[in-house]
């Protein structure tokens, strides 16, 4: 598996529920720059709409060797390609306040096809922010404390 682009923002801005994967929908010329590593999952999320799942404001530069180059076409709407189960159960968790789905990374799989690994995320508010930034202070301090101890 190789990891494409990651969302760090969304561990820190999120509670992670529920993790799944998904496929999508892509152009030859998005896979091209998707290989470049030319994508940004920030500010990105999935909703439903007509009864599919579509990833909204993830941006895929324009491929530069590419015959026709649209800027317009860096964000459009993605259709991202779930099972009816898995599609049915996403419905019935965004129907809860609150919920969103977050694209955490995308990557190519073992047979070389794009798949981005969904979310489902509840916002932290300010001080679950705030505690998480001082877990991993603390966790930081131990692991050099242990680091000092142990070495000869």
């Amino acid at each position: 598996m190789k990891v494409i682009a990651q969302n760090k923002k969304a561990f820190f801005e999120y509670e992670i529920l529920d993790k799944l994967e998904a496929g999508i929908v892509l152009t030859g010329d998005e896979v091209k720059s998707l290989r470049a590593g030319q994508v940004s999952l920030i500010a990105a999320f999935a909703t439903i709409k007509q009864g599919e799942l579509f990833l909204i404001n993830c941006k895929i530069s324009p491929y530069q060797q590419a015959y026709t180059k649209r800027d317009d076409q860096t964000e459009r709407s993605r259709k991202l390609l779930l099972k009816k189960r898995e599609l049915n159960r996403i419905v019935g968790d965004i129907a809860q306040k609150g919920i969103t789905m977050v694209p955490l990374k995308l990557y190519f799989n073992d047979k070389n096809l794009v798949k981005v690994e969904l979310g489902v995320c509840k916002a932290k508010k300010a001080a679950g922010k705030k505690q998480a930034i001082k877990d991993r202070d603390i966790d930081r301090e131990t692991r050099r404390e242990i680091k000092g101890v142990y070495k000869y």
